[in-house]
């Protein structure tokens, strides 16, 4: 490809519908059912509780901290951020969420909602109603023990970063994480766009924007990025991975 011409443009993640067999590409809960052997014309008990909403444009919020709980969502395409608001008024980001992952899990033990989610761009979702859910996965210990991995995962994502890092660490365990959830998906590893801001990032890093943007552009002086806008390419793989070993241990 000459010099002149430009890269072309990163995929955007979007799931499949699907078929009368066969679950959506980023379905986040075919593989348990498959696992039971239920394929999806099997499952009419399921998909009698799933409410499919969207594209929902960006700015658009799912639910908002304190709304009744009745349902998790899975998102299908786009991305989805949650976050709270401070006493003074600013925005306090807990996670994004891309196709194939599920929000609203932290709302189960209090029954309302603890933060809101909102799109980032343009999202497609499936609602699951939480009681009907659960009350299938009695009857589905492969479902059951699914649902107990999501929960394990939130947890997990909330812990990733507390502790005593560098913000170049951070930062690169955040591209590092995200980079991996992007190829679980079927998409490249090295070569994807962020599409939450870089002040949304600073806040999930529990860092300034400023410091953020200076570790972006010390990353692309220094030969590990490439960055344009919001397009990120990783130049040197394993080096990342190590700048952000710590954060992830080891992983």
């Amino acid at each position: 490809m000459s010099s002149l011409e430009p890269s072309p443009a990163v995929p955007v993640p979007v799931a499949d519908d699907g078929d009368a067999l066969h679950f959506c590409s980023t379905c986040a809960f075919s593989a348990a059912c498959m696992a039971e052997g239920y394929d999806k014309s099997a499952l009419h008990s399921l998909h009698c509780l799933v409410e499919h909403e969207g594209p929902l444009a960006a700015g658009t919020h799912l639910f908002r901290e304190g709304d009744p709980f009745q349902s998790i969502a899975a998102v299908r395409a786009g991305t989805v951020k949650t976050y709270v608001v401070d006493e003074e008024g600013g925005e306090q980001v807990h996670g994004f969420f891309l196709p194939g992952e599920v929000i609203g899990l932290s709302a189960i033990h209090g029954e309302r909602y603890p933060c809101n989610a909102v799109a980032l761009d343009t999202v497609t979702i499936c609602r699951f109603s939480f009681p009907m859910l659960a009350t299938l996965a009695t009857r589905m210990p492969g479902l059951q023990r699914h649902l107990f991995r999501l929960l394990s995962q939130d947890i997990g994502k909330a812990a990733l970063l507390a502790g005593d890092f560098s913000a170049d660490q951070r930062v690169a365990a955040f591209l590092v994480a995200l980079s991996r959830r992007y190829a679980a998906r079927g998409f490249s590893p090295t070569r994807f766009n962020l599409t939450m801001s870089r002040g949304d990032i600073a806040s999930y890093l529990r860092l300034a924007p400023e410091t953020v943007s200076r570790v972006f552009r010390r990353m692309a002086d220094e030969g590990l990025l490439h960055v344009d806008r919001r397009e990120v390419e990783f130049l040197e793989p394993a080096r990342m991975l190590d700048l952000a070993r710590p954060v992830l241990r080891g992983g």
